[in-house]
C-alpha cells in the first residue's frame, strides 16, 4: 500500500553503503497542520534505498515537495530481545513548487518555439512545408 504526505524538505543526509549491496538515504519533511487554532508540526523522517537515494537530489532543502512512500516494519530480534523497527521507504519525490526545476511540469504547448523550421523566403509563413 502506498502513501502521501506533502511538506517542507528540512534536511537531505548523505546516502550510507550499509553492506556492499545495500545503500540508503534519509531526508526530513517537516508538516504542519491546523487543529483547531492550534499548529501541530511534526518532522517526519523517510529514506530511500538503493537505486532510489538519488530521488532527493534534486530538491532544495527549504522546498514544499510531496513524498510517495511505503511502511515497512521488520521484527528484529537480539540477545533474546524481540525489537520492532518501522520504515518510511520514499520510492518518489514530486516539487510542490510552480515553475520551478525537480517537479515534473506539464509542457506548455502555447508558446512558440525558437528555431523553428527555416523555409525559403516568406518570413509571415511558418508551415514547415
Amino acid at each position: 500500500m502506498s502513501f502521501e504526505v506533502t511538506g517542507k524538505l528540512v534536511v537531505k543526509y548523505n546516502t550510507v553503503q550499509r553492506s556492499e549491496s545495500f545503500k540508503t538515504r534519509e531526508f526530513v519533511i517537516e508538516k504542519s497542520d491546523d487543529i483547531n487554532g492550534r499548529v501541530i508540526t511534526n518532522y517526519i523522517k523517510f529514506q530511500s534505498v538503493q537505486d532510489r537515494t538519488s530521488i532527493v537530489d534534486r530538491h532544495n532543502e527549504g522546498e514544499m515537495v510531496k513524498v510517495y512512500f511505503n511502511i515497512k516494519g521488520t521484527r528484529w530480534e537480539k540477545d533474546g530481545k524481540v525489537n520492532y523497527i518501522t520504515n518510511l521507504d520514499a520510492w518518489r519525490i514530486e516539487s510542490m513548487m510552480q515553475g520551478q526545476p525537480g517537479g515534473d511540469p506539464m509542457p506548455n504547448y502555447n508558446t512558440s518555439q525558437e528555431g523553428g523550421f527555416s523555409g525559403g523566403g516568406n518570413s509571415g509563413d511558418d508551415l514547415p512545408f
